[in-house]
């Protein structure tokens, strides 16, 4: 929602999160309405200062309403080194809470690093096709794009073992072959 009255609308429907857009983050209204709903928000950090972040961040937890920051440039499309993830870090770090990735990208793996840095949410837009009229095309993904993208998602994640090290099964005749004593 875009103001006050959209956000009462959209309480007519069964929605599980809401989602506050980058240029919304004055908007000290409609965050309070959204706030109190006390539903899981996503919020957009693009276009903000730590401060004005942290200005929401404590509005939302005054309100004890559960939130996710999602790091994001708010150019569209961003090039790929505007991204800036590592601020994904000092997000986290000043704010304790997850931190997603909204991105306005072309392609993919921008997200991939951002879910390879620890990304718990991954938003982007989805269009028909790129070359449709509007200023979100060219930064959308195709149906055939967006599940590459989960499968993608799923293949980082899948990588990241766990915190043990372990000597596997298929390491065993390598380790027998090659090492010396």
């Amino acid at each position: 929602a875009w103001d006050v009255d959209a956000q009462l609308f959209l309480r007519k429907f069964p929605i599980a999160f809401n989602k506050v857009a980058s240029a919304m983050l004055g908007h000290k209204p409609l965050l309070k309405e959204i706030a109190s709903e006390k539903k899981k928000t996503f919020i957009s950090t693009g276009m903000a200062t730590l401060d004005e972040i942290d200005d929401v961040v404590n509005l939302f937890n005054k309100a004890s309403c559960p939130f996710e920051l999602m790091h994001c440039n708010s150019t569209y499309p961003m090039k790929n080194e505007d991204a800036n993830l590592n601020i994904m870090k000092t997000l986290r770090e000043a704010f304790n809470c997850d931190i997603g990735y909204s991105g306005h990208e072309t392609g993919r793996v921008v997200s991939l690093v951002a879910v390879a840095l620890g990304a718990t949410s991954i938003e982007r837009h989805i269009t028909l096709d790129k070359t449709m009229y509007g200023s979100d095309q060219a930064a959308s993904l195709e149906a055939e794009e967006f599940s590459k993208l989960i499968r993608d998602i799923r293949t980082v994640e899948s990588s990241f073992g766990s915190s043990e090290k372990v000597v596997l099964e298929t390491e065993i005749p390598i380790k027998k072959k090659l090492r010396k004593v």
